[in-house]
């Protein structure tokens, strides 16, 4: 099991994992060990995770997301295969946390009337410089 919040975790069988061999450093390594992973979960068939979380998870994910629900991680950033196992799962879990998390509802406020009466008096002193830089008149 798979801790996310309090409410969601996951099986460890919901998650697919697929070796890959990883671009970078390596020395003679690289072209013979795979030790990028990438890692597949179907988010909109998990029972975990409810319609307003997928709907969240989906806009955060954003291209990492297929056309049927599947965040596809990769990760390469390590030269061991476990590292990089444990690199995605945790990006997938904290990518899960965040949309676990309900946005908090915006309320439309209006401005004080103090907060009106200083904006114009701040307009107004602004204005009294602006017209003290014009050029002086004939009667000046």
């Amino acid at each position: 099991m798979i801790y996310v919040t309090d409410s969601i975790t996951l099986n460890e069988d919901e998650i697919e994992e697929r070796f890959i061999r990883s671009p970078g450093p390596g020395g003679q390594n690289v072209n013979k060990v795979e030790t990028a992973v990438q890692v597949r979960f179907d988010a909109r068939n998990c029972p975990a995770l409810s319609q307003s979380v997928f709907r969240r998870l989906k806009t955060l994910a954003g291209r990492r997301m297929t056309l049927d629900g599947v965040i596809v991680l990769t990760a390469n950033n390590f030269r061991s295969q476990d590292r990089n196992r444990k690199d995605a799962i945790e990006r997938l879990v904290e990518l899960i946390r965040a949309a676990a998390v309900v946005p908090k509802v915006r309320r439309a406020t209006k401005p004080t009337l103090g907060a009106k009466k200083r904006r114009m008096e701040g307009k107004r002193q602004r204005g009294e410089v602006k017209s003290t830089r014009s050029r002086p008149g004939p009667d000046d």
